[in-house]
């Protein structure tokens, strides 16, 4: 029999239904649905999200969510955010075989062993587990080896909370974390201490946002192509009568004379 406070609880948050999906999508189906925005809606519970089987782009952000077990049938999803939610597990994201960014900042995961189930996802470049500006993170980065285990654990990340771990420019980086090392006061180091340094830019600058498919805009894209080639076309065959009528009307042995238009 469940109590009084968890009745409380789950009245006073949001259930993802199928009305609630078409509204913030715009689209009758759910499986036709791409890209879905459902920030700060208060959302407790996924409910039919896992229907929407041809999502590629989610953000959940600013919700109190606890647990994502819906999302274990969007074999498509490559973009997730659920930064700032109540996780203390990302098990079911093992089976979004093709999630390529993930923002898991400002949650409840205490370890390592909470990434274990993401250690299979290949294509997985981008994790975000704290984020400064926002002032969120999680219990685990307040390790001392959370970055090595991370990087561990995930070998294939390219970027690791904003910052490039692996490929061009991971030198740069690490150059950067190895000056705040030396630079961060010890134990014994009386103060002042110098400032914690903050990104300059909002959290959510660098989120990817896909092209979304529309046959509208595909038509259109077609008809620009169109136009341009026609107008390519047409210069051309202007360039060939201009050069037509100069060698005409240019008297013999002298240079051709010059028209200006």
């Amino acid at each position: 029999m469940e109590s009084r406070g968890e009745k409380s609880e789950e009245a006073d948050g949001v259930r993802v239904t199928p009305q609630l999906l078409k509204a913030h999508s715009g689209e009758f189906s759910l499986e036709s649905i791409l890209l879905l925005k459902l920030r700060g809606l208060g959302l407790v519970d996924l409910g039919c999200l896992g229907d929407c089987l041809g999502l590629e782009w989610l953000d959940l952000s600013g919700n109190a969510l606890t647990q994502l077990g819906p999302l274990a049938s969007l074999r498509q999803l490559a973009v997730l955010n659920v930064a700032d939610n109540r996780l203390t597990s990302l098990e079911p994201l093992a089976a979004c075989e093709n999630l390529q960014h993930l923002n898991a900042a400002g949650n409840l995961l205490a370890g390592p062993a909470q990434l274990q189930c993401l250690a299979g996802l290949r294509g997985l470049e981008r994790l975000r587990l704290r984020d400064p500006l926002a002032r969120l993170s999680n219990p685990l980065c307040a390790s001392p080896c959370y970055w090595a285990s991370v990087r561990e654990l995930l070998p294939g990340l390219r970027v690791l909370d904003g910052e490039r771990v692996s490929g061009r420019g991971s030198d740069f980086y690490q150059l950067c974390r190895d000056l705040d090392s030396s630079l961060r006061p010890g134990p014994g180091t009386p103060g002042p201490w110098p400032a914690e340094a903050q990104p300059w830019v909002e959290p959510s600058y660098w989120e990817a946002w896909p092209p979304r498919s529309s046959s509208i805009l595909e038509e259109a894209c077609r008809q620009f192509q169109d136009t341009l080639q026609e107008c390519h076309d047409l210069d051309r065959q202007a360039r060939d009568s201009l050069a037509q009528a100069e060698r005409v009307l240019s008297p013999a042995g002298t240079a051709a004379a010059s028209f200006i238009f």
